[in-house]
């Protein structure tokens, strides 16, 4: 028989997402070993005869499946506790329902199983008139079923019981007055264990006091499922900080403590490691030995550890494999989703139910995790474009390796609790802020640069310390997908690409507000308002300690996101991954004066694919380029952005502050240096008509009416190379324009739409533009879509 009274600690699969392997499992079992953990519990939300088809028994292939893992853990020491959610539609006074319910468990037991927990959480509190005539109240009903289901199974030394009420913030109207629990503590039988959460959902500090006051409301030691780690309710979030807030001393009030981790198996190396330091520190504690638990000792001995696991050739699912020419799909098959700006797609994790003690429990409205689906390489050419050669020497990560020390305390520090961050994004973080707020020593228009140079060597400082930090997270971003170990890189993959588009934003920026300490010559003076803006709060430090983590959404990429001036626009930021990653660097920069040669080549290029080598209008090398490009770069060059990858320059967004003065200054002055630029030179029979065209068509473009510039003052135009590898640095491209437009002082922004071209229409109303002016009400054809910002 086992023992009543031993401290139950190991690992909850209890999130939301697609259940991990059979293979995962067996290699979480050795780590558990390894580790001198003891208890695993299953309850995955998407096994659907877990929680919502509850009531019908396993398949004899998934008996023999089930049989396996219980076998497989039993074989390493391991307690299997099988656990059933029957809460949402179960009728407690039904005798069908209860006979369904022992008959479900009665075959786990068959099996093998020895421990068993039943599940009351994330329900409707109401009952049916059934049970409202049975029980005298919600909880009286649980405990009733709870209790004949321990004695039907001949009360089994660990049975737990998940209540309603699991944690303090939602106990009416505290823990130690709510009837709910004071009805649990008193009838519940003494053998069934109560699970805890703490005083949130996801605790971030679990204290001996408020355990004390739980023990004596349940008149038993609590087991806590700890959401510490679950990354289920944030799509942008995975955690892989040590095991903390909790001194191996509540042993003493506890009957154990399950972590339930992130979704990704590959997520939980370092929490699962840290679990194990502490629990073999309570045990030394326990027998009267001197032994602290130190989590950043802990965490140092889990990287040291992890190391070795990362520099394992693993394919998705944890076969170790043969080299092979390309890397296998995963576990179970995707279907892509559809998404203009994504050629290849990405498959998101099917939305589930509510779920027991989860970290998704209580947020607003139900994540959709986005994983990597098919296979992934580190170089794939998009279609319909030619090939441009890699530089010789560039690229930090050419060939699939190991990632480094360095890096991999990069990546910890970048995702490391729901409440903390590390070193390195506490650090990135602190610098954006202050570089937000003291920009105006900067200004073209502010003083600092003659009353306080030291502030403006010390911005300089801070901004080039910013910068040199976002590009050690490209870099990292480059070396995660060459990783040896691909198991990696199919999970934590999406969260790494996703923060690197982000920085891409916010190192544009912050290069796009030093680039102001080098213009003295510019004779704009609208700068003014971007140091107003830069001044204001961000939506970061409303984040209270006691709030629960997704109060705040994206962590360390939502942070950032908030700190630039579109920042509460979602949809520029949040967006599925491709299907195949790359290693290539991508780089978004202000435009300076010498990029104009690459950029008149490349929309050169783009027209000649579009309309074709004869077109007249390539008789002068300069047409398209000042037709597309050349009065923005020429009039308002600060609005303007290059994006650049290791070949060099692949795309551009221009912008246009104010359409109005920037029409003026055209008539003024643009069009007369066009007129003498192309009429200055022969052009034969279609000279002259080219040079109509061109001065025809910058016409046209002014000729937007009030009502559309009183919302949408201004304009901006995008282009970028086809063979983009990775085609959301388009999106991130023109993200950074819009900064810099809202920055100072933008209220909306449109841009002007061929209707054929339909990818670009998509791809711009997944980024929040609407069609605004169709073209029968203009002069020309294209469509005229527009956002406010």
């Amino acid at each position: 028989m086992e023992r009543r009274d031993e401290f139950l600690c190991g690992v909850v699969e209890g999130f939301y997402g697609r259940p991990w392997s059979m293979e995962q499992r067996k290699v979480l079992f050795q780590w558990m070993q390894r580790w001198g953990l003891n208890t695993y519990l299953y309850g995955p939300k998407d096994d659907l005869k877990h929680r919502l088809l509850w009531r019908e028994v396993y398949s004899a292939e998934e008996e023999a499946q089930l049989k396996a893992l219980v076998c497989e853990a039993e074989s390493r020491g391991l307690r299997f506790v099988y656990a059933l959610s029957p809460g949402q539609d179960i009728v407690f006074s039904s005798s069908s329902d209860l006979t369904l319910l022992k008959r479900k468990l009665r075959q786990v037991a068959e099996l093998g199983c020895q421990a068993f927990a039943i599940l009351f959480d994330d329900i409707d509190h109401s009952m049916c008139q059934a049970d409202t005539e049975a029980f005298s109240s919600f909880a009286h009903a649980q405990v009733s079923v709870a209790n004949e289901i321990f004695r039907f199974l001949g009360e089994p030394p660990v049975f737990l019981f998940c209540p309603t009420e699991y944690c303090g913030s939602l106990c009416s109207p505290s823990v130690s007055k709510s009837p709910y629990l004071l009805t649990v503590g008193e009838d519940l039988l003494p053998g069934i264990s109560v699970i805890w959460t703490g005083s949130k959902v996801i605790s971030r500090e679990l204290s001996a006091d408020s355990l004390v006051e739980v023990q004596s409301v349940l008149q038993r030691p609590p087991l806590v499922w700890d959401n510490l780690h679950a990354n289920d309710y944030d799509s942008r979030r995975v955690f892989l900080g040590p095991f903390k807030g909790r001194p191996p001393g509540l042993r003493a009030h506890l009957r154990g403590l399950l972590l339930n981790p992130n979704c990704e198996f590959e997520a939980n190396y370092i929490p699962l490691h840290t679990l194990g330091t502490w629990h073999k520190a309570g045990k030394e504690e326990r027998e009267g030995e001197e032994h602290q638990y130190c989590p950043d000792q802990a965490l140092s001995a889990a990287l040291q550890d992890w190391m070795d696991e990362l520099s394992q050739p693993l394919q998705p699912g944890r076969q170790i494999r043969p080299t092979e020419h390309r890397s296998s799909g995963p576990s179970s098959k995707h279907k892509p989703s559809d998404s203009s700006d994504n050629q290849h797609g990405a498959q998101s994790k099917p939305a589930s139910t509510a779920g027991a003690c989860s970290a998704q429990s209580h947020k607003p409205s139900a994540a959709r995790k986005e994983t990597v689906a098919g296979p992934l390489r580190s170089e794939e050419r998009a279609p319909g474009g030619h090939s441009r050669e890699k530089a010789p020497g560039k690229g930090l990560c050419a060939g699939k390796g190991p990632l480094s020390e360095a890096q991999v305390r990069l990546l910890v520090g970048l995702y490391y609790l729901p409440h903390e961050h590390g070193p390195p994004a506490q650090s990135l973080l602190q610098d954006l802020t202050w570089l937000k707020a003291n920009c105006h020593y900067v200004s073209v228009n502010g003083n600092g640069k003659k009353t306080q140079p030291q502030k403006v060597e010390e911005w300089r400082a801070r901004a080039g310390r910013f910068l040199a930090a976002c590009d050690e997270i490209a870099a990292l971003h480059g070396c995660v997908v060459n990783s040896v170990n691909r198991a990696v890189l199919y999970d934590l993959y999406p969260y790494v690409w996703d923060l690197r588009n982000t920085i891409l934003v916010a190192k544009a920026f912050i290069s796009w507000l030093e680039g102001r300490v080098m213009s003295e010559s510019s004779s704009l003076g609208s700068w003014k308002n971007c140091f107003h803006w830069c001044g204001a709060s961000s939506g970061a430090e409303l984040l209270g300690v006691e709030a629960e983590p997704w109060v705040f959404k994206g962590g360390l990429s939502g942070e950032v996101q908030m700190l630039l001036p579109v920042g509460t626009s979602s949809e520029l930021f949040s967006h599925p991954p491709p299907l195949f990653p790359t290693s290539r660097l991508y780089n978004i920069r202000p435009f300076q004066h010498k990029d104009k040669v690459e950029l008149y080549r490349m929309v050169r290029q783009l027209h000649q694919r579009a309309r074709g080598p004869q077109d007249s209008a390539l008789a002068h090398p300069d047409f398209i380029g000042d037709r597309c490009l050349g009065a923005s770069l020429a009039l308002c060059p600060e609005y303007s952005f290059v994006l650049e990858d290791e070949l060099g320059v692949c795309g551009c967004a221009v912008g246009i502050l104010d359409v109005r003065s920037f029409a003026k200054r055209c008539q003024a002055s643009w069009l007369p240096a066009m007129r003498d630029k192309y009429s200055a030179r022969p052009h034969g029979t279609n000279g002259h008509t080219a040079t109509k065209e061109a001065l025809q068509s910058f016409l046209e473009e002014q000729d937007y009416p009030d009502s559309l510039l009183y919302h949408f003052p201004s304009q901006l135009r995008l282009e970028a190379l086809p063979e983009l590898v990775d085609c959301s640095v388009s999106r991130s491209l023109l993200t950074s324009l819009l900064t810099a437009l809202k920055a100072n002082g933008s209220q909306g922004v449109f841009c002007e739409v061929q209707p054929t071209d339909r990818l670009r229409l998509e791809f711009l109303t997944k980024l929040g533009f609407l069609e605004i002016l169709r073209g029968e009400a203009r002069s020309t054809e294209g469509l005229v879509l527009g956002r406010l910002l």
